[in-house]
C-alpha cells in the first residue's frame, strides 16, 4: 500500500506553512482536484466501476418504482412461475415478485453498506489521528482498545449480540458492524500521524498555540484523505459482504425487509429448479463488489503523486532498452554485411 502525504490544506498563519506570502494566493487543492480527476478518468477500470455503481443505484433507488408489484405482497396466481412480462424475474414460491425484492434487497444492502463504511472511517480517523498525535498513555490506551477489539472474534460476537437487538432495528446491525470494522484502518492512520506530527506546518502551528484537535482537523486529516477515501471505498464492499454473510445465516436484516443476503438465503435450496430465485442476487452483489474494487483501484492510482512518474519512467526504460537491443541489433548486422562485402 502507498502512502500518499500531501502538502497542508491550509494554516494558521497567512503566509502558510512555508512561511512565503506569495504562496496564500494560489489555489493548490483545485489544481491537485484536477489532477486526480484527469488520472482517475483515464483509468478505464475506475470509470467502468463507477458507471456499474451508479447504474446499481438507479437500479436499487429507481426500480420499485418501475414495477406495480410490491416486494412483501403476495401474487396467488403465481407461484414459481419464472421470468415473463408481468413478473420480469419470476415469483418465489409464496407469489412475490423477485425483482420488486431484488432491488429492494439491493437497495438495503447498499445504504447498511455505505453506512458501516461511513461510520468505521470517521471512528478510524478520529482515534488513529488522536492516538498518532498526542502519544503517551493515550496512544498505549487507544491501542490497547485496538489490540482488544482485534482479538476478538468479530463475526461470533456479532451472532451472539445480533439476536438481542431484534426490536432495535437495522441501524442497530448497522453500529454493531461498524464496531468491528475500523481497528486495521485506525492502526495506519497512526502510523501516519507519527510522522505528519513532525512536519514543519504541524509544529509551526503547535507553537503557535492551535489547539491539538484544531491541528488534528485542519492539518492531519486533510494529509491522510487520500488514504481515508481509498480504505472507506474498499469498506463499502467489504461491508455489504459482510451484511450478506450475516443476513444469509439469520443474524442480519429480519424480515419481512429483505436484503441480498436474505434473498441468497431463501433462494439456496431452490436455485436447481428455480435459479432465477438465487441468481439475479447474486449476479446484482458480485457486479456490485467488483465495481467497488474497480474504483478503489483507479482511487490508489489517481491520489498517488508517484504512480504517473512510475509509469512513465518504466516506459522510458523499456523504450530505452528497446532502443539499444535495436540499435545493437542494427550494429550486429551491419558488422555481418561488412565481413560479408570484404
Amino acid at each position: 500500500m502507498t502512502v500518499v502525504t500531501a502538502e497542508p490544506a491550509d494554516s494558521d498563519s497567512p503566509a502558510g506553512p512555508s512561511g512565503s506570502s506569495g504562496d496564500a494566493g494560489r489555489p493548490p487543492a483545485a489544481g491537485r482536484g484536477r489532477l486526480v480527476l484527469t488520472r482517475l478518468l483515464a483509468a478505464r477500470g475506475a470509470v467502468v466501476g463507477a458507471v456499474l455503481i451508479l447504474l446499481l443505484f438507479v437500479l436499487a433507488f429507481g426500480g420499485p418504482l418501475l414495477t406495480p408489484w410490491d416486494y412483501a405482497t403476495p401474487d396467488f396466481t403465481a407461484l414459481h412461475q419464472p421470468p415473463s412480462g408481468a413478473h420480469w424475474f419470476g415469483t418465489n414460491g409464496v407469489g412475490q415478485d423477485v425483482f420488486a425484492q431484488t432491488v429492494r434487497g439491493l437497495q438495503k444492502s447498499l445504504i447498511i453498506g455505505l453506512l458501516v463504511a461511513l461510520f468505521s472511517t470517521a471512528l478510524a480517523s478520529l482515534v488513529g489521528a488522536c492516538a498518532g498525535y498526542f502519544g503517551g498513555w493515550t496512544d498505549r490506551v487507544l491501542m490497547f482498545l485496538v489490540d482488544l477489539l482485534l482479538v476478538f472474534p468479530s463475526f461470533l460476537i456479532i451472532t451472539i449480540v445480533s439476536p438481542r437487538l431484534r426490536g432495535s432495528g437495522w441501524i442497530a446491525f448497522v453500529l454493531l458492524l461498524a464496531l468491528f470494522n475500523w481497528m486495521i484502518t485506525a492502526r495506519v492512520v497512526r502510523s501516519m500521524t507519527l510522522s505528519l506530527r513532525e512536519r514543519e506546518f504541524v509544529r509551526a502551528a503547535r507553537f503557535m498555540g492551535v489547539r491539538p484537535l484544531r491541528i488534528i482537523s485542519r492539518h492531519i486529516l486533510p494529509n491522510v484523505a487520500s488514504f481515508l477515501i481509498i480504505d472507506a471505498t474498499i469498506a463499502v464492499g467489504g461491508a455489504v459482504m459482510s451484511e450478506t454473510a450475516l443476513s444469509y445465516f439469520g443474524f442480519g436484516v429480519r424480515p419481512p425487509d429483505v436484503s441480498l443476503g436474505t434473498l441468497l438465503a431463501a433462494g439456496t435450496t431452490e436455485a436447481p429448479v428455480f435459479p432465477w430465485m438465487f441468481y439475479f442476487a447474486a449476479g446484482l452483489l458480485v457486479l456490485f463488489v467488483l465495481a467497488v474494487n474497480l474504483v478503489g483501484d483507479g482511487l490508489r492510482d489517481a491520489l498517488d503523486p508517484t504512480a504517473g512518474a512510475a509509469g512513465r519512467s518504466g516506459r522510458s526504460r523499456r523504450s530505452r532498452r528497446f532502443g539499444s537491443s535495436t540499435r545493437s541489433g542494427r550494429s550486429g548486422c551491419s558488422g555481418r554485411s561488412q565481413r560479408k562485402s570484404s
